[in-house]
């Protein structure tokens, strides 16, 4: 496991800044020959995983800044049974929950003002599951994201089975959650898949 965040005494925000900059830092770093050895384990964890949940409708997010890029692992998925439905995220509003509408491979998106493709149109779509990226995590299940609280808000509206995506590089004692955080069920790096252990238990 990796160190925890540095000590107490400081601003726990900062902390998490700091955290956010180094993991991410880490994984942009990545070759390409290392990350295709570690996403090669990683989707076999996570279909694994998913396989077991079978959801019908299943929400993932565009990579972004060296997430685990899970476009193909998805088209493949799809492919597998023809009810499935594959959704992305859009956020209409900046201080309200996101919305999930269909992903069909191959489509044509737009970019939003972070420069992630997503689709325009169509219905808004419920997931029964939602598949979360972390900067960091913790064995209970909480992240570090990107500090906008965007899917603290969809999860707590939505409340889909939610599963954390993160390499084991980014795997820290505690994240040092806050009050308005929503843990993960599940976290799915290339070591395996884990479910969260709530802290009374640990």
């Amino acid at each position: 496991m990796n160190p925890a965040l540095p000590a107490p005494d400081i601003d726990p925000v900062e902390q998490r800044r700091a955290l956010r900059a180094r993991t991410i830092a880490a994984r942009q770093a990545l070759t390409a020959t290392h990350r295709a050895a570690l996403m090669r384990h990683f989707e076999t964890h996570l279909g694994e995983l998913v396989a077991r949940l079978a959801p019908t409708t299943l929400g993932f997010c565009w990579p972004y800044r060296g997430e685990p890029d899970l476009r193909a692992w998805a088209a493949h998925w799809l492919a597998g049974d023809a009810s499935r439905v594959a959704t992305l995220p859009v956020v209409p509003h900046e201080a309200g929950p996101m919305v999930f509408r269909r992903w069909i491979p191959g489509m044509e998106m737009p970019l939003d003002r972070h420069g992630i493709p997503h689709p325009a149109e169509g219905d808004p779509l419920v997931p029964d599951l939602i598949l979360v990226p972390c900067n960091a995590f913790d064995a209970a299940g909480y992240r570090v994201g990107y500090g906008g609280g965007y899917f603290d808000r969809t999860l707590a509206v939505m409340n889909p089975v939610a599963v954390g995506l993160g390499f084991e590089f980014a795997r820290v004692d505690d994240v040092r959650p806050q009050p308005h955080d929503r843990p993960m069920d599940w976290i799915v790096t290339e070591a395996g898949a884990f479910p969260a252990q709530p802290r009374n238990m640990r």
